[in-house]
């Protein structure tokens, strides 16, 4: 991340990283001891500046809205996706990461870039 520009970070975010690490220790992918250090971890790159924190963007909820009527019928997006989508076009992301093929197939059909 040292060569990347800034990525943003909205609460929203936050709440998906929190909720994703501790998943992992209800799925027994990761003890608990392990979940917390991976949140401590994580923590403390937002506090060294590797991720620029944001305020969601409000008019993500009407780009959501939009993206669900455009997209869902035919690529079976979610509200989550859409809202994940949203919220970067609503920044002007520049890139889009992401581990899920439905918000990765939303993402490139609104023009953002998913390469690595």
């Amino acid at each position: 991340m040292a060569n990347m520009p800034q990525v943003c970070l909205t609460p929203f975010n936050r709440s998906e990283v929190a909720n994703a690490i501790h998943r992992q220790a209800f799925i027994g992918r990761l003890s608990s001891a392990e979940a917390q250090i991976a949140w401590r971890s994580f923590e403390n790159d937002c506090n060294s500046g590797a991720w620029q924190s944001v305020p969601f963007p409000n008019r993500a909820w009407d780009t959501c809205i939009d993206l669900a009527r455009r997209f869902a019928p035919t690529l079976g997006v979610r509200t989550l996706d859409t809202l994940h989508v949203a919220s970067a076009v609503e920044l002007s992301a520049q890139k889009f990461w992401t581990f899920d093929d439905r918000q990765a197939r939303l993402a490139e059909a609104v023009g953002l870039d998913t390469t690595a």
